[in-house]
């Protein structure tokens, strides 16, 4: 089968490394192109366009990068056109890839492409998607995109299946790939001293700053993040640097701070953190499968207004992985009114130094382990996919 991959950040480049590993144990003949990121390249394929030139969030970045957006799916849609996969697989990154779902998937609907003068038509690929658009917090209108352009969706996240199944589209629960990270992740067994010797760090232990994978939000939180940690002199401050992101960008917000950046060295940095300062997303989930104590912190603009209109228009209750995963507030939240560098700075000494706090949020961890289950997802999702393919190609 031939697959197209579209990933746009750095959680998706992950996950959808992982899925085309899984699929190249169930289907040895598998060949694939993508947008994606590194370590997809490292499992094989042929790389279209990496996702650090299609990474721009916020409304003013989106502004002002809209002709390199449109360019972009522009690029996206020819190059599927002109490969023809069995079907193209697009990975969370919502407000381009359901634009991409409805170029392309239209149930079997045909396009065109042109060679030279003459025109062929061919049937356009299956959609799946993969880690589904998270429309239950807003933007709820998606499933409509969803329902007409999307064949298959396999979700992560156990809650959404009851979500989907009352608008009545089927969702296929397949488990979470970030266990599944966790679980083959390197340096499982490495001692604090090695991680902080291959470092060139002190011996002090460590509070981990996750400010984001893109560039404005590196921008927006960091910098907090960093002020709230500062007094804290008993404890060096250790920032995981995000792939695709130059080292001399963290010049500008570092030095004037005693601190750290390592790159590719997340997990790494999270098995041997006490505490940890981290933007919403996957870094969330991740921390609590570490188990590390951990405040979400995230800058919005307008913090007040943006505070009311989540508060009275979305959907969801939460904004981390963790507290939607759980039902109930197991981490604290920062973000709009609540994002500052005072109240950052309690929580993290409450993280640091009450251990009945602490405990409290450790068996929260428990419960959403639980219910996410073994890992495997992307060995299930890579199953399913393939045989849904060879069911609808016979």
């Amino acid at each position: 089968m031939n697959y197209f991959l579209v990933a746009g950040e750095a959680s998706g480049d992950l996950h959808a490394s992982n899925l085309m590993r899984a699929l190249k144990e169930v289907d040895k003949e598998a060949d694939f192109r993508y947008f994606g990121g590194d370590l997809m390249q490292s499992v094989g394929g042929t790389l279209v366009k990496h996702y650090r030139n299609m990474a721009f969030m916020g409304f003013i970045p989106v502004l002002m990068h809209l002709r390199t957006i449109f360019r972009n799916m522009d690029a996206c849609k020819k190059a599927i056109e002109e490969y023809r996969p069995d079907v193209v697989i697009l990975v969370d990154y919502p407000g381009f890839n359901l634009k991409i779902a409805k170029e392309i998937g239209v149930h079997g609907a045909r396009y065109k492409v042109h060679a030279n003068e003459s025109c062929t038509v061919h049937r356009a690929p299956k959609v799946y998607y993969y880690i589904s658009p998270k429309i239950w917090a807003w933007k709820e209108y998606r499933i409509k995109d969803i329902q007409k352009y999307v064949d298959e969706l396999f979700s992560i996240l156990p809650f959404e299946v009851e979500y989907y199944q009352k608008h009545q589209f089927p969702v296929n629960y397949v488990g979470n790939p970030t266990v599944d990270a966790l679980a083959n992740r390197e340096y499982k067994n490495e001692t604090f001293e090695e991680f902080t010797q291959t470092n060139h760090l002190d011996n002090k232990p460590v509070i981990a700053l996750l400010a984001g994978s893109r560039k404005q939000e590196i921008k927006d939180n960091l910098p907090t993040m960093l002020e709230a940690a500062a007094p804290f002199d008993d404890y060096q401050l250790v920032i995981a640097g995000a792939p695709g992101i130059d080292p001399a960008y963290y010049e500008e917000y570092t030095k004037n701070h005693r601190a750290h950046i390592v790159f590719g060295q997340t997990y790494r940095l999270l098995q041997q953190a006490q505490a940890a300062l981290v933007t919403s997303g996957t870094a969330t989930l991740e921390t609590a499968l570490f188990r590390v104590p951990q405040t979400v912190c995230y800058k919005v603009p307008l913090k007040h207004v943006s505070s009311f209109i989540f508060e009275k228009f979305f959907s969801c209750k939460y904004i981390s992985l963790v507290n939607l995963i759980a039902g109930k507030t197991v981490v604290k939240e920062l973000f709009g009114k609540y994002f500052s560098t005072k109240q950052i700075r309690e929580e993290l000494d409450l993280l640091l130094h009450d251990e009945t706090y602490r405990k409290k949020m450790d068996e929260g961890y428990q419960e959403v382990i639980e219910k996410l289950g073994q890992a495997g997802a992307s060995e299930k999702a890579a199953r399913s996919i393939y045989a849904k393919l060879r069911k609808k190609t016979n």
